[in-house]
């Protein structure tokens, strides 16, 4: 049929002009598709959606998340990558991909939050009991492994405490126990340690992300990322992420795509940054304690540097991210702190980070962290994600308004 003998409409969608081949820029171009279309029947029933070979269905892949997938294999150094529309998504798509019921999952005490949410609901619902470990003395986890244990997910460092964990430790205790570890790994990013190469031929057997944090960059996308080495445990992630069905859209992806090529240089500014604040912070009166791995005094400092300064030249400059926390004099009332938060005008009240725009949130500490050393639980902590913003203007906004919050 003659593309002259159609209907308008129907030249519209069936026209026959394709642009020649050659063009080339910085920016890929973007995929945008559910329906592939195929060359013959042939073709259609040859395809295999497993592998990269070619596309079948756009939930399980186009150019544009091929593409990205790779880049964040040659980011944290990984070979096959499942992309999930959040980072608890992608945590979601390994506990589901590979526990059933009878079977149990271990979790840092200082774990994510919504992880040990989804332990607690989902999992347990399902017949999948879960326990916590102490992160920082690896005996406990080694204690807890069971003959039912076939998932440890880790943390380096722990979520709004910051502190950071013998990794090393673990995932050998893991290896030897015949335990899958899967690490969350949003706050190295690729780019602080090596997941899969932590100390000769020592890895972990699964590195998630946070996509929405580091290498988006922007505060604008929910994406996540399930990176591994094995081939075979790949395909297990696959085929749930696959019944699942949970993909990512096309514009988000060429988001992430766009902000990769910059991130090491953000992650580094905004880890700098933050130091200098952290820093400064420990010189006021009114923090008890700042948790920041760099610094000496933050709990499992010393794995800090002995894991993330062995990519350095300098193990004491090794890289440590954009975050840190503080815990406030117990003498400072909850209602000091949070007229202390809601006096700051460069930091903006508001969850997540590694974006341009730095950010606070204050935590009763008590109530997340069961096993929180005493002494430090009567305060109340405040973290901190640092952006893009001079380092003066930060430190003076912090400055401004504590002196706001002790007139409250």
């Amino acid at each position: 049929m003659t593309a002259s003998k159609l209907d308008p409409i129907t030249r519209l969608i069936h026209h026959p002009y394709e642009p020649p081949a050659g063009f080339e820029a910085p920016q890929p171009g973007i995929f945008k598709a559910s329906t592939v279309i195929f060359s013959s029947v042939a073709a259609m029933r040859s395809r295999d959606w497993k592998n990269k070979a070619g596309y079948t269905y756009g939930l399980h892949g186009t150019p544009t998340t091929f593409l990205l997938e790779e880049r964040l294999c040659a980011l944290e150094g990984g070979v096959h990558c499942l992309l999930a529309p959040s980072g608890l998504a992608a945590i979601a798509t390994v506990s589901l991909g590979l526990l059933k019921a009878g079977d149990e999952v271990l979790l840092p005490d200082n774990a994510y939050g919504p992880n040990k949410a989804l332990a607690e609901g989902e999992l347990a619902g399902w017949g999948i009991t879960h326990r916590l470990f102490d992160p920082m003395h690896p005996q406990d986890l080694a204690d807890k492994i069971s003959a039912r244990t076939r998932l440890v997910w880790l943390e380096a460092p722990g979520s709004v405490t910051m502190e950071f964990p013998d990794l090393c430790a673990q995932v050998r205790l893991c290896r030897e126990r015949g335990v899958t570890t899967a690490l969350d790994n949003t706050w190295g990013a690729g780019l602080a340690f090596s997941p899969f190469d932590l100390d000769a031929g020592l890895g972990v057997d699964i590195s998630v992300q946070a996509l929405t944090k580091y290498p988006s960059g922007g505060g604008d996308v929910l994406m996540g990322s399930v990176i591994t080495r094995d081939e075979a445990l790949h395909l297990k992630l696959k085929l749930s992420h696959m019944r699942l069905g949970t993909g990512v859209g096309a514009n988000d992806a060429e988001t992430v795509l766009r902000s990769l090529p910059s991130i090491a240089l953000r992650y580094r500014a905004q880890d700098q940054a933050a130091r200098e604040l952290a820093r400064w912070c420990e010189s006021q009166p009114q923090f008890v304690q700042v948790l920041h791995p760099a610094l000496p005094r933050s709990p499992g400092h010393a794995h800090w540097q002995r894991l993330c300064g062995a990519q350095a030249s300098d193990p004491a400059t090794g890289l440590a991210a954009g975050l840190f926390s503080v815990i406030v004099d117990p003498a400072y009332s909850s209602a000091q702190v949070d007229a202390f938060c809601d006096a700051l005008e460069l930091f903006k009240l508001g969850y997540s980070w590694g974006g341009p725009i730095s950010l606070v949130v204050p935590y009763e500490v008590a109530s997340m962290r069961p096993h929180w050393p005493a002494h430090l639980a009567r305060g109340t902590l405040v973290r901190f994600s640092i952006g893009l913003e001079a380092v003066a203007d930060l430190r003076q906004d912090l400055e401004r308004a504590w002196q706001t919050a002790l007139r409250e």
